[in-house]
């Protein structure tokens, strides 16, 4: 696929994916409504298989595949969730999925994607590590490489998730979604455009890793240079083919605290009685913080997964509240 993917094409990876990947629900909480003065639907990623939005993005680029490519297998370079995802996807179909991981990965990461039945190869864990790993692969299987992000196939995927909640919950003001590499976002403000034009999309992003507000405001990609953030899932940059869809569909970009996104998650888990990482609560923290207007609109959250190390969590954010130096938050 060498185009931006159009609605017939959201309409198809939808048919393309269904019964391997879950149609997650649409959650409202009344406390969270009743504090914000608005109606939240919060579109559940954190119950989606492998616990986030990956998984369908990873499955549409497999299961488009001809029948050539697919007996050659699959291949990626991630230490996070399209790891897993791609090696969810390739099971379903019994091909085999390579996967290069740097020798840092966490161990909940390595395990998942072992058990789904990826083949790792570790490496270096810097980019050139990972890149030269996984031409070194390809080169030698044949395997199809299918981005964790920047790709169109899997931008269409995960704009399946944000197309399932326009046609659950109509009439929304806003949509709200996390950015990293932008395959969620990109998707999202796609599916949006061609089903609701009137709703604004507006994503979210840890001022610790602000590259896609920075290249937003800028015109141009603005790398992603050391960022430091608990949401551990929005360290990538943008790609050429995320960013002009960014550009063009989405509304804005506003970027939120550590403090927020800690206590953000925190209310979610309590109020909602949902798992979800910390990755995935920057879309409310932007209401908590004040960045975005909900008084009196439906907003769609898109909370985009679930697979939080729980002692590292709570290790990190009882550090990022002691020494924040905002204004405490009332959660």
């Amino acid at each position: 696929m060498n185009r931006v993917p159009q609605l017939d094409d959201i309409r198809e990876a939808t048919n393309r994916i269904a019964g391997a990947v879950h149609r997650t629900p649409v959650l409202t909480c009344q406390a969270l409504d009743e504090k914000f003065a608005a109606r939240l639907f919060f579109k559940c990623e954190n119950l989606q298989k492998v616990g986030a939005f990956k998984a369908r993005g990873a499955t549409n680029a497999t299961f488009a595949l001809d029948d050539a490519s697919l007996q050659k297998g699959v291949a990626t370079h991630s230490s996070g969730n399209h790891a897993a995802a791609l090696s969810y996807a390739a099971a379903l179909k019994g091909i085999p999925a390579y996967i290069v991981m740097p020798e840092n990965a966490p161990r909940v990461k390595v395990d998942a994607v072992r058990s789904y039945g990826g083949e790792i190869t570790f490496c270096e864990p810097t980019l050139q590590a990972r890149e030269s790993g996984l031409e070194s692969i390809v080169a030698t299987t044949g395997a199809s490489v299918v981005h964790p992000y920047n790709d169109y196939r899997v931008i269409t995927g995960q704009a399946t998730a944000a197309y399932e909640l326009l046609h659950d919950v109509e009439n929304l003001d806003v949509v709200l979604a996390p950015v990293g590499g932008g395959g969620l976002l990109s998707g999202t403000a796609l599916s949006t455009a061609y089903l609701s034009p009137s709703t604004m999309v507006i994503a979210c992003e840890p001022a610790g890793a602000d590259d896609a507000f920075r290249s937003f405001k800028k015109g141009e990609i603005v790398p992603s240079v050391k960022p430091n953030t608990i949401a551990d899932g929005l360290l990538t940059s943008l790609g050429d083919l995320t960013f002009p869809i960014i550009q063009e569909y989405v509304d804005d970009i506003v970027t939120v605290s550590e403090h927020g996104i800690v206590q953000a998650t925190r209310m979610i888990m309590e109020r909602m009685k949902c798992v979800v990482e910390p990755s995935a609560a920057v879309t409310l923290a932007a209401i908590l913080e004040g960045k975005i207007e909900v008084k009196g609109k439906n907003v769609g959250l898109l909370l985009s997964g679930g697979n939080i190390e729980l002692e590292k969590f709570v290790q990190q954010a009882e550090s990022i509240v002691a020494n924040s130096t905002g204004t405490e938050l009332n959660v």
